[in-house]
């Protein structure tokens, strides 16, 4: 099974999505969602992560989180293990819970997480389970508008300072800007059976992908090629490091060697995860052999040839200079 793509960093938000396997409940009765909350406050204090808003529906939950210690990943092992444990023990089942692995969104914080909290909430009208959102009981809805100590766990002062500066009018604003619809664009968005793994503006994505594009490409991670550089990209860069035009890249001779060819080739394999196929067809090749020869080849030559290592690095750092903010 292909692995989904996990970038995680202190303080870092995330919009999280998991359901039953085969679209089978995952809350049978009241006593399985009092369960899952119950461990979703004690699973953020035990790793000291922030959550700001959640929703349950039968088979699946949602969950809007902040990771100050970057550790996504193991509450989210624990979090959905713990609950298939007590689940399966309470029902008299055994084995898997969950479809698979969760969904997740690494979310700038700035442009999108209000927008979150809102098509959080909203969810149970947009099912048209109730048509008022106060007649939900399985949603942080209630904790922004309780000043209770029940509520103290939920990470919604800091919503609350997005909506408005002044405290005595925060749940007024919270209310206000609940009644209002969501974004198009998120809705757009989670319409669509693949979610995007970056959701954030162009000047967050560029840093994103010039943090972590390299430490995270793998082929075993489809959605790493979200991180790296556009092929047309690498085309135009290995052209500029070689004073070449792009037809020299792209039509190859029979039987001539062609050394800036070849590194496009490579830097689309080991940066973007391309498959061989594809780079083939990018590049006017017929079948795999001939992709797979070129990566094969300027491996080879990048143990003997340090002018090629010196070439190629400058390359890389020339692509990720270029995704960096302006």
């Amino acid at each position: 099974m292909s692995r989904p793509l996990r970038i995680e960093y202190p303080g870092a938000w995330y919009h999280i999505m998991n359901r039953g396997r085969r679209g089978e409940d995952i809350f049978k009765e009241k006593e399985d969602r009092i369960t899952f909350l119950t461990l979703l406050k004690e699973s953020a204090k035990l790793w000291n992560v922030h959550i700001s808003a959640y929703f349950l529906m039968n088979n699946h939950y949602h969950i809007l989180a902040q990771t100050p210690q970057a550790n996504l990943s193991r509450f989210m092992r624990h979090l959905n293990g713990v609950y298939t444990q007590r689940f399966n023990r309470f029902h008299g089942y055994d084995g898997q819970l969950f479809r698979g692995r969760y969904k997740s969104i690494l979310v700038e914080e700035d442009s999108y997480l209000l927008e979150l909290v809102r098509y959080i909430h909203r969810n149970p009208l947009r099912a048209e389970i109730i048509d008022n959102l106060a007649n939900y009981a399985w949603s942080s809805h209630h904790g922004y508008l309780s000043t209770t100590k029940k509520w103290t766990w939920l990470y919604k002062n800091h919503i609350f300072s997005m909506l408005n500066a002044d405290i005595n009018n925060r749940r007024k604003a919270y209310l206000q800007f609940m009644g209002q619809n969501e974004s198009d664009e998120l809705l757009t968005i989670f319409e669509k059976k693949k979610w995007p793994s970056l959701l954030g503006s162009n000047d967050f994505i560029s840093w994103v992908k010039e943090t972590y594009f390299e430490k995270k490409i793998h082929r075993q991670i489809p959605e790493s090629i979200q991180l790296a550089p556009a092929i047309s990209m690498i085309i135009e860069e290995v052209c500029q490091g070689y004073k070449v035009k792009a037809k020299d890249l792209l039509i190859g001779q029979r039987g001539k060697s062609n050394e800036p060819r070849n590194v496009a080739i490579y830097l689309g394999r080991v940066l973007r995860n391309d498959t061989m196929m594809e780079l083939g067809k990018t590049f006017g090749m017929s079948g795999y052999s001939p992709a797979s020869s070129a990566v094969e080849r300027v491996k080879k030559n990048l143990q003997v040839n340090r002018k090629l290592q010196k070439k190629i690095e400058e390359i890389k750092q020339s692509l990720l200079a270029k995704q960096r903010p302006k």
